[in-house]
């Protein structure tokens, strides 16, 4: 079954179902299951070790209860889905098994929206049935379930806001190069996107001690519980045993509260946009870059959580690029302690999620800055855009690519498609980096304002005179009838 059509027959079966209300409640519902499923199949390979002890009690397991495509059903499941969730909640976590904090974490703040057992049954035997995390060669299948959910969801509430483009996390990844044993943070890691790739990046991981570096080397932090989930899973089946997600709001600790200890050596991350912080968590920034947005604040928390010579790639809004006050004030520390040196302007590459211009910035801690390369990305020769059916692909950064291993200035019809500023220039320019090989713009001649008045009584004209003809017509109409 396509994945499109799997995704389509799960919603017809949660539609039926008068608990759930909306494509949000419908990602969450498919995704514990998902979760429960993934991790049996982990425990089914752990089990296999001299030693094991199981972290879900039996009779809990997926196994127990939901691979049975006859098992219960109607209201014995329902009550079965609330006792599973009351025990994960709870489940014990004395002997310390990282493990179950991960399970008990995940269970804490997730719902069964389903309330009719029969259709959660249907649910289940229909994943069951399509989805196979044990085969070798469909164990990231999640990857495309969860895109093709977002695709096919898509007004599911702000769910774009958890999700980067596959194509995006990749480019970025690739770029800032992190390697097996390096400490790689995203500390928004919404589904985990950054993170696989990190995974994926490293190639094959065969020696014991080639797992152990990368069960240690990927790292994220999220604060909403469905991404949280989402990312957890999804590294699950990518071969972390123990997904260091943590559940938290990164903001919420003082940056002055951060040792050494806590520094990573890569930052991968695309932080949220214009959300509004309360004043408690503005307090834990130093005065000068004290603010209500949030990518602003995260900015300064990930230029604070680098080691030196840390290197990082991160996604940021257009309103980043050309913002003074605190914008300007963490534009200065990128040049002169960051070492900022490319900035990669995207065309909107998120939509359908969101309609906004985005832009990677790629900068290396304790290196100051000679300057900034700005490479503008046009979209691709016949398109208008990026869409639900047709999105960016990793083949559309190939031009950047190419240019990236040889920067160089491009000029294309007039305007600057590729050029290095030097911190003078960029100083001159207070900092605004829009003014930076910014997309070309088709100018709107606003008309004078006579002739404004001009066309408006023309067009007025015209509209009267084909009212008066269809009057003429109507009454011509009647004067024949009568």
């Amino acid at each position: 079954m396509a994945m499109s059509a799997l995704i389509k027959s799960l919603e017809d079966i949660m539609r039926k179902d008068a608990g759930l209300n909306g494509d949000a409640q419908y990602i969450e519902q498919i995704t514990w299951l998902l979760f429960l499923k993934a991790f049996d199949a982990k425990e089914m390979e752990w089990e296999l070790r001299p030693g094991y002890r199981g972290v879900i009690p039996e009779g809990l397991r997926w196994r127990d209860w939901a691979a049975d495509p006859e098992g219960i059903t109607g209201d014995a499941l329902t009550a079965f889905a609330e006792r599973l969730f009351s025990s994960l909640k709870k489940l014990d976590v004395s002997d310390g098994d990282p493990r179950k904090f991960v399970v008990r974490n995940v269970f804490g703040d997730i719902n069964n929206y389903m309330k009719s057992g029969v259709y959660l049954r249907q649910l289940v035997n229909r994943i069951e049935e399509k989805v196979d995390f044990i085969d070798a060669t469909r164990k990231h299948t999640f990857n495309d379930l969860y895109e093709g959910m977002l695709k096919d969801l898509q007004s599911a509430g702000r769910a774009g806001e958890f999700y980067t483009p596959r194509a995006v996390t990749n480019f970025i990844v690739e770029m800032v190069d992190p390697k097996l044993g390096e400490t790689v943070l995203d500390p928004a890691c919404g589904t985990g996107g950054f993170l696989t790739s990190a995974i994926a990046h490293f190639g094959s991981v065969t020696t014991t001690a080639e797992l152990a570096k990368l069960q240690s080397s990927v790292n994220g932090w999220e604060k909403k519980p469905l991404p949280y989930l989402l990312a957890t899973t999804n590294l699950l089946l990518h071969d972390i045993e123990v997904p260091r997600i943590r559940h938290k709001n990164s903001l919420a600790r003082p940056l002055s509260d951060y040792s050494p200890q806590d520094r990573v050596d890569v930052i991968v991350t695309n932080p949220p946009f214009g959300g509004a912080e309360d004043a408690a968590i503005k307090r834990n920034f130093p005065p000068e870059v004290q603010t209500s947005e949030t990518a602003d604040l995260f900015m300064a928390l990930v230029m604070n959580l680098l080691k030196d010579r840390g290197r990082c790639g991160v996604v940021l809004p257009d309103g980043f690029m050309f913002g003074d006050g605190v914008k300007a004030v963490l534009k200065e520390k990128l040049l002169k302690e960051c070492g900022l040196h490319t900035v990669i302007r995207l065309p909107q590459v998120f939509k359908p999620y969101a309609s906004v211009d985005t832009n990677l910035l790629f900068f290396q801690k304790g290196v100051p800055s000679r300057g900034v390369w700005f490479y503008r990305l046009d979209l691709p020769e016949g398109v208008k855009g990026f869409t639900k059916t047709k999105p960016m692909e990793d083949r559309h950064f190939d031009p950047v690519r190419e240019w990236w291993a040889d920067k160089h200035p491009i000029v294309v019809d007039g305007f600057d498609k590729a050029r290095f500023f030097t911190v003078e220039e960029l100083e001159a320019l207070h900092c605004d980096f829009d003014k930076c090989c910014p997309f070309p713009r088709e100018e709107e001649e606003i008309p004078e304002p006579d002739d404004l008045i001009a066309r408006y009584q023309a067009e007025r004209r015209e509209l009267n005179a084909g009212i008066d003809r269809i009057l003429a017509a109507i009454t011509a109409k009647l004067g024949t009838d009568a």
